[in-house]
């Protein structure tokens, strides 16, 4: 990305319903201190999308980004590794860690980048957002580091969802390890 020139598009039009809606997420972002009024140059335009339990979430649209963004290239788990996994499982906790990428801070010079323009202002984000090229390998390996000396025994790591204990007489201890970890 050095010596990119910054992007920016204008916002997408939206349904005066949904107009309702995006107000109300930027608020609880902007409440969480999630995201910040911004004056960066870069621009990503927005849209909201309809989730299978009928939410909605904010999804920026940061391909542009994404084509001049160096690409890290952490190594994900392939999934039928992680099925291999749990042959015999006769018991297991999932936890689903649902806001877990606003849990990684963006570094300060990376934060202009996040930018996003809708109607109601320009904003951008403190912590990682979902749509940028690196979010899932940066989460994965974060999940990685925590999880390290459990991956493979007691806890198996797919993004944001996590596997605990494959049996009922180890379950309930390494369940409250794994929470322990995730405090």
């Amino acid at each position: 990305m050095p010596g990119s020139a910054p992007v920016s598009k204008a916002p997408y039009r939206m349904a005066p319903t949904k107009l309702k809606e995006l107000k109300t997420q930027l608020q609880e972002l902007l409440d969480k201190g999630f995201i910040r009024p911004s004056i960066s140059p870069w621009g990503a335009p927005v849209l909201l999308v309809k989730k299978k339990d009928e939410s909605v979430r904010l999804c920026i649209d940061y391909r542009e980004l994404n084509k001049v963004t160096i690409k890290n290239r952490y190594p994900l788990p392939r999934i039928d590794d992680l099925f291999d996994q749990l042959q015999g499982a006769k018991v297991f906790s999932k936890i689903d860690l649902r806001s877990g990428y606003h849990q990684l801070k963006i570094k300060a010079g990376d934060i202009p980048k996040t930018a996003f323009r809708t109607r109601y202002g320009h904003y951008e984000f403190l912590v990682m957002s979902f749509g940028l090229t690196n979010a899932l390998a940066s989460f994965m390996e974060l999940m990685n580091r925590v999880f390290h000396d459990m991956l493979d025994t007691s806890v198996i790591v797919f993004i944001d969802d996590i596997l605990v204990s494959k049996d009922m007489e180890t379950h309930t201890t390494h369940l409250r390890a794994a929470l322990q970890r995730l405090r």
